[in-house]
């Protein structure tokens, strides 16, 4: 093998475009954002934030944090009490998703009932079946 086959080759514009919609998986993801959006006043515990996401199962809340401790987004921290004590925190990664993606959080809470009613709309106007 010569020398040019074993340097790795420099990323370009499209392996950029290619990696962003990796972190877009992450905007993308609703329960990611909505764990995100809790976090935004400091640690929570995991039955804090179960509490706080209505809908998202226990299973799905540790799939999502440890992805999100994966991604550099959140970190966890075991205190050393009795009995064992976790919690979650933004990272400064953390914060700045958290503060890019709040504009369109608040925009999703302001709509919400805009939504149902077109939704209603165009449901009575197509029937139940071409909403799936």
């Amino acid at each position: 093998m010569d020398a040019a086959q074993s340097e790795p080759r420099p990323a370009t514009q499209s392996d950029d475009a290619c990696r962003t919609r990796v972190v877009l998986d992450i905007v993308g993801d609703k329960w990611s954002l909505l764990v995100v959006r809790h976090l935004r006043e400091g640690p929570r515990r995991f039955t804090e934030l179960k509490k706080a996401i209505d809908g998202i199962s226990q299973r799905m809340l540790t799939v999502t944090l440890r992805s999100l401790e994966r991604d550099g987004i959140l970190t966890r921290t075991v205190h050393g009490v009795m009995p064992p004590h976790v919690s979650y925190e933004l990272t400064e990664m953390g914060i700045t998703l958290r503060e890019a993606t709040a504009p369109l959080l608040e925009w999703s809470v302001a709509h919400l009932a805009r939504i149902d009613e077109a939704r209603a709309a165009y449901d009575a106007r197509t029937g139940p079946s071409a909403a799936s």
